[in-house]
């Protein structure tokens, strides 16, 4: 990317004698002792009440060229009120630092507050968040701005990185707890800039390449080709990827943290990385936001690299299908019948209800080769989804109740958020066929459960939980920490969820 990411680094507290400098600012606008250092002529007190600033979490004063200092910015960030300082509000702060950098080159952030503890966890959550909000995808712009929303003919240059330096009470502590965060906020870069890539240079073959550089972090990658999908009966994958001349793969990640007899946990992504809905093609309007419908496997991907980057004391299975779903004469047709791997056949009555089908395969596969104690599968499957939740929670659908509950309070810390949804056998009846065990769509209404319907037919006995994230990994309101159309979503939810609960 030509967009820069910021440097960070930790020190003791200094007062800095150039560049731009933050400082927190408490609910009643208090500053702390580093933070007055800073501004030896009180700028900020004088200017608080001219702003009408009073440390409203976000809120914002800028002084420029400070009187008393060298410095060419000071600038007060509210923290609001102490008791509401969680993980992701300092990930936001971080973020609104971030969003207030503009030219600057040379960045210093006094963390100190009063009334509050500030500790390394809390420092490494807001660099995070300044690293998160700082993404950009802008690779393939190759013109530079001029500055008044034109661009003019000369090439884009690369940005220098801007250094941010976060002053705090204990860098080591800082500095360590953050080298764990970069490793999750990496995987969660990875899964943006992979939803973000155009289907022309990110298709199934490249999905799978960008899969095999994990290994360079220690996670074993396997890669299944048609042939080998074909031997083991994956007629419902494979259906959908027939219209395409790119092929189809799927990628098996294997991270061993664990204990060497431990049954591993698994993780399993829809990749579609292109959708038009195949013989039941899609309207052209937003067609090509389907370069996004491999937001599940992406999120798996990134999932996988965050584990294996902060050595996750787990074992771990990522399972991703990667096909294209097209249209040609050899595509799939509205009626086919197709048989899975796990010899149920499917009456294909919608071919743009594809995703299922790709999942059916991936996670009967992932339960009779692994065994893992659950499995959660990740897929932008459905706009029924966007129509009840929104964009604001994934929908979550699952056999099992302590799975369910641990995901939901992985949402609640993290803010990826998820909202259960219910299962049932009175929906189940609807994807019955009479020309087939199953149909892969059901009537109007219900569509997201129905879908959830379906794919619980391909877990058997293993604790299973559905992650519907169609309006959360692409497209979703821009935030304090993100605004790139592709979210990450997913990543460091699932980070949480097997850090929480799952590891030694």
């Amino acid at each position: 990317m030509m967009t820069s990411r910021p440097s960070i680094a930790f020190a003791r507290f200094a007062v800095p004698k150039k560049g731009s400098v933050f400082v927190l600012a408490a609910n009643d606008g208090g500053l702390g002792d580093a933070a007055k250092a800073c501004d030896p002529a009180k700028t900020l007190e004088r200017a608080f009440p001219v702003a009408d600033f009073s440390g409203k979490f976000a809120g914002l004063v800028e002084v420029l060229a400070p009187e008393g200092t060298s410095l060419d910015r000071l600038v007060a960030v509210g923290a609001g009120k102490v008791s509401g300082l969680d993980d992701y509000a300092w990930l936001k702060l971080g973020g609104t630092i971030a969003a207030s950098l503009r030219k600057a080159t040379e960045v210093a952030v006094m963390l100190d507050l009063p009334g509050a503890d500030v500790g390394g966890r809390q420092a490494a959550k807001l660099a995070a968040g300044i690293l998160l909000r700082s993404y950009a995808f802008d690779k393939y712009k190759t013109k530079k701005d001029n500055g008044d929303g034109q661009r003019d003919g000369n090439k884009a240059e690369p940005k220098k990185p801007v250094k941010v330096t976060i002053h705090t009470a204990d860098p080591a502590a800082a500095k360590k707890a953050f080298a764990d965060e970069v490793a999750v906020i990496d995987g969660v870069l990875l899964a943006r800039d992979l939803v973000n890539e155009p289907a022309n240079i990110l298709g199934p073959v490249e999905f799978a390449a960008r899969v095999n550089e994990l290994e360079a972090l220690g996670v074993a990658v396997e890669i299944l080709v048609e042939k080998d999908m074909k031997k083991l009966g994956m007629g419902a994958l494979l259906g959908v990827a027939q219209g395409s001349p790119r092929g189809a793969r799927l990628a098996v990640m294997r991270w061993n943290g664990g204990k060497a007899k431990d049954s591993p946990i698994a993780f399993v992504g829809k990749g579609v990385t292109f959708d038009t809905g195949g013989n039941s093609i899609k309207t052209a309007s937003g067609m090509e936001d389907m370069k996004g419908d491999m937001g599940g496997a992406a999120a798996v991907t990134g999932l996988m690299h965050a584990l294996a980057a902060r050595k996750a004391k787990a074992n771990v299975v990522g399972i991703i299908g990667l096909v294209e779903n097209a249209v040609d004469g050899h595509a799939q047709r509205p009626g086919d019948i197709v048989t899975s791997m796990s010899g149920q056949t499917i009456e294909v009555l919608n071919t743009d209800a594809e995703g299922r089908l790709v999942l059916a395969d991936a996670l009967w596969y992932c339960s009779d080769r692994f065994q893992p104690k659950f499995m959660v599968n990740l897929a932008t499957l459905t706009g029924a989804t966007m129509v009840a939740l929104g964009q604001h929670y994934a929908g979550l659908f699952s056999n099992n109740d302590e799975l369910a509950n641990r995901l939901t309070s992985a949402g609640q810390a993290t803010q990826e958020r998820v909202w259960r949804m219910p299962l049932g056998t009175e929906y189940d009846k609807l994807i019955d066929s009479k020309n087939a065990d199953m149909k892969n769509i059901g009537g109007r209404y219900g569509g997201a459960i129905i879908a959830a319907q379906f794919l619980q037919r391909f877990v058997r006995d293993t604790p299973w939980a559905h992650l519907d994230i169609a309006g959360t990994a692409m497209g979703a309101p821009s935030s304090e920490i993100n605004q790139s159309w592709a979210s990450g979503f997913g990543v460091r939810l699932l980070d949480r969820l097997v850090r929480d609960n799952y590891e030694e």
